[in-house]
């Protein structure tokens, strides 16, 4: 299959295939004429590639688990290094939470009439509500 195909098939661009075959994530066969040739079962490896990527997985670290991911195969390393991508979004989601919340002091200090703000109302809430 060409790499225009795989592309059409899998939902992902061109550029996205080329970019996974040079991370190793993806191996293509040249044509006599070097066209890259895919095999029929790429879709689906594709497919799983988006699916880790979307779960916040990088290149590297999908390298190193497709193997065991393909292969239905759980070992003591691959769900250590699972269990550490899950640690790391999740400290993540805490520094995002933390950021929101000093984001909430900042909005309701602002609010409060003893912040020394002019606060002016949304016009336009105003309007409707009349």
């Amino acid at each position: 299959m060409r790499i225009g195909e795989v592309a059409a098939r899998s939902g992902v661009s061109v550029r996205a295939l080329r970019y996974y075959e040079e991370q190793g994530l993806l191996e293509a066969h040249r044509s006599a004429s070097g066209q890259r040739r895919y095999p029929e079962s790429v879709v689906e490896r594709v497919h799983l590639i988006q699916m880790l990527y979307a779960a916040g997985l990088s290149s590297r670290t999908i390298a190193e688990l497709l193997p065991c991911v393909e292969a239905k195969v759980s070992t003591p390393e691959s769900r250590a290094r699972l269990f550490a991508e899950r640690d790391r979004i999740d400290a993540q989601i805490a520094g995002l939470t933390r950021t929101r919340d000093r984001l909430d002091a900042v909005i309701a200090s602002t609010e409060s009439p003893a912040s020394g703000c002019t606060y002016i109302a949304d016009r336009d809430a105003a309007t409707r509500a009349s």
